[in-house]
């Protein structure tokens, strides 16, 4: 077996921006991949919390990510997501690199994101956003949204008063015209709306959100736990990475199913969906549009794929 390519955490922004693992993403899907025929996550209970096994294969390559989720850290100064990902050559199995797995998480999942608000919203004027959460991933999702659109507008909510003011500012610094902090109410004049915290409880009073608004949740995978509520999700066109992960996971959708709000069947198309034409583009529907994921290894599988590339390791860059 040869080296392994070590790809740090502090080797991963540098090699792959947002806009590019985004462009990697909808490459696999546009060549086929179809991710209701992935391999389900594993989730095993440990006394820190939870280990998540994900594994994926596609083309000549496959992979499996490791991921704890310790909910104490964060009060340690440690982050909640941990873990390794290690990429396998797919014809011999042969294991040809290990990237530090929370690194890769933090890029794979605004560029999925991204890569949703790509075929959600219009290109053509700047967006008036909200943003919960103040954590890394809320972090990650401003610089993935500001690579993709222009914004007018952020507004920050979270439940850390300083840390909404820290990433505020932080905006203010990206150039974003206003950049402030606000309450959930806020929703009402938002153009997206992107949900990153660890809330089990929805964030906002779905009623307030504009119809042609576009909202990402991305903050769990626990089929009792949401960030939307239930009027949103029922007038909403739903789209999620795929049915039969988010009919397995998705408490946002998961919950309003189990008050009879709606049936399986709401769902209105997937990520691959939009990415190949197959569901109209932004502006074509009279309601709010709502993007739901729950995380899936065949993202992590390409994101991990166009690191290694990035590397020059398999003689491409």
């Amino acid at each position: 077996m040869k080296d392994l390519v070590r790809i740090g955490a502090e080797e991963i922004g540098g090699l792959l921006g947002p806009v590019a693992a985004a462009d990697a993403l909808a490459a696999v899907l546009r060549a086929g991949l179809d991710p209701e025929t992935c391999p389900q996550r594993s989730q095993v209970p440990v006394p820190a919390g939870e280990l998540l096994l994900m594994p994926a294969a596609a083309g000549p390559w496959a992979g499996v990510k490791i991921a704890g989720v310790a909910p104490a850290n964060p009060a340690r100064g440690l982050p909640r997501i941990t873990g390794a990902y290690l990429l396998l050559d797919g014809p011999t199995l042969e294991p040809v690199a290990l990237l530090d797995g929370a690194a890769l998480t933090a890029l794979r999942t605004p560029a999925v994101s991204a890569l949703a608000v790509r075929q959600l919203t219009p290109a053509g004027r700047p967006l008036r956003l909200v943003l919960f959460g103040s954590g890394p991933q809320a972090y990650g999702h401003l610089d993935a949204l500001l690579a993709e659109r222009d914004l007018a507008e952020a507004v920050v909510v979270a439940r850390d008063p300083a840390g909404a003011g820290r990433l505020a500012g932080y905006a203010a610094s990206r150039g974003v015209p206003v950049a402030r902090t606000g309450t959930a109410a806020d929703v009402a004049g938002a153009d997206l709306v992107v949900c990153c915290t660890t809330a089990r409880e929805p964030l906002f009073d779905g009623r307030l959100v504009a119809d042609g608004a576009t909202v990402v949740a991305v903050g769990s995978h626990e089929p009792t736990a949401r960030e939307t509520d239930t009027a949103l999700v029922r007038r909403a066109a739903v789209y999620v990475e795929s049915r039969a992960a988010a009919l397995r996971e998705a408490g946002d959708l998961l919950v309003p199913e189990a008050e009879g709000a709606i049936g399986p069947g709401h769902i209105t198309g997937t990520l691959a969906d939009l990415v190949c034409g197959r569901h109209p583009g932004p502006g074509t529907v009279g309601c709010p549009q709502l993007f739901k994921s729950v995380g899936m290894a065949w993202e992590d599988l390409a994101v991990a794929v166009a690191l290694y590339r990035a590397t020059g390791a398999d003689g491409e860059t």
